[in-house]
């Protein structure tokens, strides 16, 4: 199944972010045959991210949220809220552009 899993970050946190960042990168990586696709989200592309957004493959909410337990954003406390929804593809023919 597919999900799209919003994040929002805490407030003012965006030195946090940077100082785990290439950790957080890693944890993706090594997690990307469920996490199928990932980034962060701004309000304006200049500035400090807000959240995040993945798309994720895998067979229960959670299983998602047992990962999330797993992630440097999440253990260190970057992370204000998630939002897990099941995603259907539309156009399953279709190949992402991403």
């Amino acid at each position: 199944m597919l999900f799209a899993v919003i994040f929002k970050d805490k407030h003012n946190s965006g030195e946090l972010r940077k100082s785990h960042l290439a950790a957080h990168m890693a944890w993706l990586d090594l997690h990307q045959s469920m996490v199928r696709v990932g980034g962060s989200l701004r309000s304006e592309l200049d500035q400090t991210p807000v959240g995040g957004l993945w798309i994720v493959e895998t067979e229960s909410k959670k299983a998602i949220y047992d990962l999330l337990e797993t992630d440097p954003f999440w253990m260190v406390g970057l992370r204000h809220s998630v939002e897990v929804f099941h995603w259907s593809k539309a156009f399953e023919d279709r190949k992402s552009l991403i």
